[in-house]
């Protein structure tokens, strides 16, 4: 092995680190409170409690560990909370405060294997959380709601149809 590159991404010791894809991008979880996200030694973004649950002091939570799907990043907090994030820009999709009663060791995502399908059932993703309180609980994130591409070209054929006829009630003679 040989490294290719260097660079200082946390204060103190990283908790985990997850590779994104071709190794692109790379999520980091530090025991200075900070979970983010970088491009080669670059910061693309980073998550902090305080700006997802306003009135929550910055310190009082640290991310614990994280492990990426490719698509959504889950996190482990030491006070037992679990998160699902989309990876590419962090928007939480999924929270649930203290779901163990103490530190979060590790976060998985069920795999999309057949039997990893199986357990998703009709939801988008799946995440195991194992903490020192002994416990392994699963966390399904709902599948989200989207417009057919074909509903939503029939919007737009439709407005463009309801605009032709309004421009030509507002102005006879406009075509």
């Amino acid at each position: 092995m040989k490294k290719t590159l260097e660079f200082k991404a946390h204060d103190g010791e990283i908790e985990d680190i997850a590779l994104g894809p071709d190794n692109k991008p790379v999520v980091t979880a530090g025991r200075d409170f900070q979970c983010c996200v970088w491009q080669q030694d670059q910061l693309v973004t980073g998550l902090r409690w305080h700006e997802n649950l306003p009135g929550i002091p910055d310190k009082a939570y640290r991310y614990q560990a994280c492990s990426d799907s490719g698509t959504f990043l889950g996190l482990g907090t030491v006070t037992g909370s679990v998160a699902i994030h989309i990876a590419f820009s962090l928007q939480r999709l999924y929270y649930v405060k203290e779901a163990h009663g103490i530190v979060v060791t590790d976060v998985a995502f069920v795999p999309e294997s057949r039997p990893g399908r199986e357990l998703l059932g009709g939801h988008e993703a799946a995440l195991l959380s194992v903490a020192v309180d002994s416990r392994c609980k699963l966390h399904l994130l709902p599948t989200r709601r989207s417009l057919p591409v074909w509903l939503l070209l029939l919007l737009c054929a439709g407005l463009i149809v309801a605009t032709i006829v309004l421009l030509q009630l507002a102005f006879p003679g406009f075509l």
